[in-house]
């Protein structure tokens, strides 16, 4: 192996040295690649992006640059409705890319390079559910917690953390010396924002008496001390006011860029990272065995990449690994790298010329994302909190900004990605349904309307907005498909949602939910009219319940694409992977990314990307103990 971790300069005896390839350094195939070399193997770690490093990518609160900066993203134009006539219905959409903006990372340490640092945990429910499918109890949710106690490293509950360290005592299941350090906005900072303070105070208490069960909402939030993450929260039974637990470390954003970083510094001759490099397909032997990876040397050769692609497509080299190749390229782009390799629909794969090697119809299908609206703000005065914020890092010939200073010494709102609180719920359809919280309502000190071209720019210039969001959870739609175009793996697939009722959600309780809170959100602005100059989305003339309808069918959109490989039971014709994340019908393959989940976990996705990452690492390397 190369004695640089970060010489990107394969020869013909360091290729055969590797006994894992991972694809994909994000939440699944970072910590991934992380823990394998940590184990004692050499694995090779690949990257279609480089690793620049900017204020973007180091200041929590200018994440939305982050996902435009042309340096380390890539920009994916997705289909929410094959119908026309109803996508052009959304003002985001982009009729020259014929579809909707939606944001991905290439770049080291995947779309945590760009995401909003927000880390709660899924619920017990889609662990269990894993577990019934598969008949495998390991993903039962009180083994899993396990992993999410090994990652986490949690700074805001430091009581718990002393008697965790004093007496082992630990009822909240937190983690306490995991790689991710975890910690929370400084409430204090709002305290000088006389209007800031005055509408979360009011939004919060309108919201949490909005229901007869204001009693136990505020129970709820109570003893689990407003944590989202504690143990007794998990069940998912409880509702009501949270703290928004961040991966971040003094004031920095944390993902799995420095978990890579940090093990390159330990174990340099075991974890080698190759970046520039598109993975074009998997290779395989006469038995169907995975032994390498193609890929295409260089950077923005991917027609995502918003840089001019170099003028000549490379010549392919590739890669072997002695035991596995795992692939983590996420949602999208591991199902289009298995339809390349081969493995997926076979009259897709015939149609595209490509030499079927195992017919799976699951790969790209049950494609699933979050809905999220949200209700924009523009107040009377700007806040006091953002006084003289440019939100961006200064140029080098001139002085950066008070909050850039105050950054600088980790404190101040660039500390933070924007979200001052949040209220978990349950919408009609959950709470008769019984069903774990399906509602998050967060409120942003910014105008965000929703991900298009140059939107972090208007992100960027709002000092007096402000943005309720509503995202909806456990949606029933399962519909959308990820397809490739073609044989040319530089060309991006086919991304179809199929929204609400274009989609199977045939009750309509996902539509239903949304202008449901979307309704609740105007109730909570009511009490701080006062400060409030006017509402600019959805605006005045969106009034009724049916206007609020069709505002959210127009608009609404999502960043937490998955399931596209789903894991499912052995009689299930639609199941990509088995229990251990293993490719049905080939073997020393796996998937570790978002697309494996047979349905989207919890509210926000990433904290059960990482979990998986780690127990799939326990999968992987007890197979290689067993032989």
């Amino acid at each position: 192996m190369a004695s640089d971790p970060l010489d990107n300069s394969l020869n013909a005896d360091e290729v055969l040295a590797y006994d894992y390839i991972v694809v994909g350094s994000g939440a699944g195939g970072g910590p991934v690649a992380a823990n394998l070399a940590e184990a004692g193997y050499r694995v090779l770690l690949m990257e279609a992006g480089g690793s620049p490093d900017s204020y973007d990518y180091q200041v929590p609160a200018f994440h939305p640059a982050a996902s435009e900066d042309k340096a380390m993203s890539w920009a994916f134009f997705v289909r929410h409705y094959a119908d026309e006539e109803q996508q052009r219905r959304d003002s985001k959409y982009t009729p020259e890319r014929k579809g909707v903006f939606y944001p991905r990372a290439a770049t080291l340490g995947g779309c945590t390079a760009h995401h909003a640092m927000i880390l709660i945990y899924p619920h017990n429910r889609d662990w269990d559910e894993i577990a019934r499918i598969t008949g495998d109890d390991s993903w039962c949710a009180g083994k899993m917690r396990r992993y999410f106690q090994r990652l986490e490293n949690c700074r805001y509950r430091r009581v718990q953390r002393f008697l965790q360290r004093l007496l082992r005592w630990n009822p909240s299941r937190h983690g306490f010396d995991g790689w991710l350090e975890t910690n929370k906005a400084d409430p204090l900072m709002i305290l000088d924002d006389r209007p800031m303070l005055r509408l979360i105070v009011r939004g919060a208490r309108k919201a949490l008496f909005a229901n007869d069960n204001w009693l136990t909402q505020i129970w709820h939030s109570l003893t689990g001390l407003f944590d989202p993450n504690d143990w007794a929260m998990a069940n998912g039974k409880r509702v009501g006011l949270r703290i928004t637990p961040l991966s971040i470390a003094r004031g920095r954003r944390l993902g799995t860029r420095e978990r890579i970083q940090a093990v390159q510094r330990v174990c340099p001759d075991r974890l080698h990272l190759l970046t520039g490099a598109l993975a074009t397909r998997v290779l395989f032997d006469a038995e169907n065995r995975a032994i390498g990876v193609e890929y295409l040397p260089g950077e923005h050769l991917y027609a995502a990449d918003p840089n001019p692609r170099d003028a000549q497509t490379p010549a392919p080299r590739q890669v072997f690994a002695a035991r596995e190749v795992i692939l983590s390229g996420g949602a999208f782009n591991t199902p289009q790298l298995l339809q390349l390799s081969g493995i997926g629909p076979a009259d897709l794969l015939q149609r595209h010329g490509i030499e079927v090697l195992v017919d799976l119809p699951g790969v790209g299908a049950n494609l699933q994302d979050r809905y999220e609206v949200t209700v924009v703000n523009r107040m009377k005065t700007p806040f006091a909190l953002l006084n003289g914020a440019t939100m961006r890092g200064p140029d080098p010939d001139e002085e950066p900004d008070p909050q850039f200073r105050f950054w600088q010494q980790g404190r101040g709102p660039y500390t933070t990605n924007g979200a001052v609180i949040s209220i978990v719920r349950r919408s009609a359809a959950a709470r008769a349904a019984k069903g774990p919280p399906d509602l998050v309502l967060f409120g942003l000190v910014t105008n965000f309307r929703g991900y298009f071209p140059g939107y972090s720019k208007e992100v960027r210039a709002a000092t007096q907005y402000f943005s309720w969001a509503v995202l909806k959870a456990h949606t029933n739609n399962h519909s959308g498909t990820v397809t490739i175009r073609s044989q040319d793996p530089t060309a991006t697939p086919q991304i179809d949602f199929h929204y609400f009722d274009e989609g199977n959600d045939d009750s309509g309780e996902d539509l239903d939910a949304v202008v449901e809170a979307v309704q609740l959100v105007r109730r909570m602005m009511d009490g701080v009219k006062g400060l409030v100059a006017e509402e600019t989305v959805p605006g005045p003339e969106v009034q009724t319940s049916e206007q609020i309808r069709r505002f959210v069918r127009d608009e609404a959109w999502g960043h937490h694409a998955s399931c596209t490989c789903k894991i499912g039971a052995a009689n299930d014709p639609e199941a990509v992977l088995d229990s251990r994340f293993r490719v049905r019908g080939v073997r020393n393959l796996r998937v570790v990314d978002a697309s494996v989940f047979p349905r989207a976990p919890g509210l926000f996705i990433v904290s059960a990307i990482y979990m998986i990452a780690e127990k799939a690492s326990d999968d992987i390397l007890a197979d290689a103990r067993a032989g």
